[in-house]
């Protein structure tokens, strides 16, 4: 299965396992709660998807790889205890806490979370010491003679034997106790992660046309030359700060993340020809409405390769939009249930003194702050969320500021909702621009190149991004909607009928 499928088939294993009756008891019992087991090549995905299964489901998680881990440190160090038996005193063997152990029940205190994962990887790389010990881990959730708390849930993960020598392999009995799942890279999926991570346009639109390039291990004369999921992103990073600081992107930076020279090399060009691509085309004019005759005319003249990186340049600019709309939907979601509260409160109260509002802000920032800091602790607050976090907590001090500078209670409220109303119309009419920006871009496309490939190969890349597809839900769009029920839905009948065809049953279906 793809990254996605797991990540479905993991929350779906997570959420089962922490489902309980209505005696609070867990419908499967801890000790029959199978750890899962993912395997895949590296640098696909597997931390990522934990991060964010754990964001969604509001959960811990802990995060270990036990290449690093020796048998002293997962179990802990073994002390002599004095004991009692049957009138006889004998010394018997304890151990100190687990290092992962005591991890999860730091993880508990500061995040106030009491269920989460514990995610082990590299699980099948673990020294000959320690294997033993994992192996008993994996079946009774044990570690010297500490339980891993009820509540939480084991995911391991490591990679196939072809790219990592120190692989071992688990027998069939630690396997029949475990979930395994096998994870495949896929262009398509993970296109969708990076959409919504904001990796560089380059790396996107030179995948688009060389998707075979997206990830491969092969053995050369000089060693393995390999390229993954991981290196694009992270090359993605370093790039986009090196424009910012305006350093030269050149072979020798992206050989430092993509290792294979011939994948390294094409990127290279591919990259050059992309920043002349920016340059040539003024992509804010074409979301304005502002496109002149000569960029729409080199647009329709443009070789595919061109056209991609246009299409990769305007949803760039598009998914920064859709982005800041979605979260200052949810910042001011969450700000207007506190301004009520806070209204409610001060009606009921009858208090004229705005150093109540002050108070009551003062309670709400501080339990924002404190929400922010328990997902933080429990690892799970990706960089939306904290965004979002960011901007209530600087809503907030900016209402606290004119509360403070009030003559009394109801002024200051006046005073708060008038700085609201103006934020939330600000809102508004960035959300318009933003919709407007989408019908530009269709009109763009339509007089450009018609309803060809282009076209559905933008309403595929607005659909397989969620914040995106998240925005056209809200707020909607018309051409969308219309383009997307006109080409995909005549494409999905085309592919149909090619299959119906080519299993040779045409004319029996259209005798139907």
């Amino acid at each position: 299965m793809n990254i996605k499928e797991a990540k479905e088939e993991i929350a779906r294993s997570v959420e089962i396992y922490l489902d309980k009756n209505e005696f609070g008891e867990y419908n499967i019992a801890p000790r029959k709660q199978r750890p899962i087991f993912m395997v895949g090549a590296p640098g696909i995905g597997k931390t990522a998807i934990m991060e964010q299964i754990a964001a969604e489901l509001d959960i811990a998680l802990v995060s270990y790889s036990m290449t690093h881990h020796t048998r002293q440190s997962a179990l802990g160090l073994p002390f002599i205890e004095k004991r009692e038996y049957q009138g006889e005193t004998v010394m018997v063997s304890e151990y100190t806490m687990s290092e992962i152990i005591a991890s999860v029940y730091n993880v508990m205190e500061k995040s106030g979370k009491r269920e989460g994962i514990l995610f082990l990887d590299e699980i099948n790389c673990v020294s000959e010491t320690l294997a033993p010990a994992m192996l008993l881990f994996l079946q009774y959730k044990i570690f010297g003679n500490r339980h891993l708390p009820e509540g939480w849930v084991i995911v391991t993960a490591g990679n196939p034997p072809q790219y990592n020598k120190s692989v071992k392999e688990f027998d069939v009995a630690t396997l029949d106790r475990m979930k395994c799942i096998t994870v495949e890279e896929d262009f398509d999926v993970w296109k969708s992660y990076a959409y919504r991570n904001g990796i560089h346009g380059a790396v996107i639109a030179f995948l688009e046309i060389n998707s075979e390039w997206f990830y491969s291990f092969r053995k050369t004369v000089d060693g393995t030359k390999y390229v993954t999921a991981r290196g694009w992103e992270d090359l993605s990073t370093a790039i986009t700060v090196y424009e910012k600081k305006n350093f030269r992107v050149d072979t020798r930076l992206i050989q430092q993340y993509i290792t294979d020279t011939e994948v390294a090399g094409k990127f290279g060009i591919y990259y050059d020809l992309f920043q002349k691509y920016q340059s040539a085309y003024d992509v804010e004019d074409i979301l304005r409405g502002q496109a002149d005759s000569a960029l729409a005319g080199r647009a329709a003249g443009a070789g595919f390769d061109e056209r991609v990186s246009l299409l990769g340049l305007i949803l760039g600019h598009l998914n920064l939009k859709f982005s800041h709309a979605v979260n200052q939907e949810a910042v001011l979601d969450q700000v207007v249930k506190m301004l009520r509260q806070i209204k409610k409160e001060a009606v009921k109260s009858d208090q004229k003194d705005p150093i109540v509002i002050c108070h009551m802000l003062d309670h709400c920032l501080d339990e924002a702050g404190t929400e922010r800091q328990q997902r933080e602790a429990a690892h799970n607050l990706d960089s939306s969320r904290k965004t979002v976090y960011r901007d209530i907590l600087k809503l907030l001090e900016q209402y606290r500021s004119i509360a403070a500078e009030a003559e009394t209670s109801g002024n200051a409220f006046r005073q708060i909702k008038k700085a609201f109303d103006i934020r939330v119309r600000k809102h508004q009419n960035e959300v318009q621009k933003t919709k407007q920006s989408l019908e530009y871009v269709f009109e763009f496309m339509e007089q450009t190149w018609g309803r060809g490939q282009e076209m559905v190969l933008f309403l595929t890349e607005l659909t397989a991004n969620e914040e995106s597809m998240l925005f056209v839900e809200m707020w909607g769009c018309d051409s969308y909607f219309r383009y997307n029920e006109e080409l995909l839905i005549y494409d999905i009948h085309r592919n149909l009928r090619r299959k119906i065809a080519d299993l040779g049953l045409t004319g029996e279906a259209e005798e139907e």
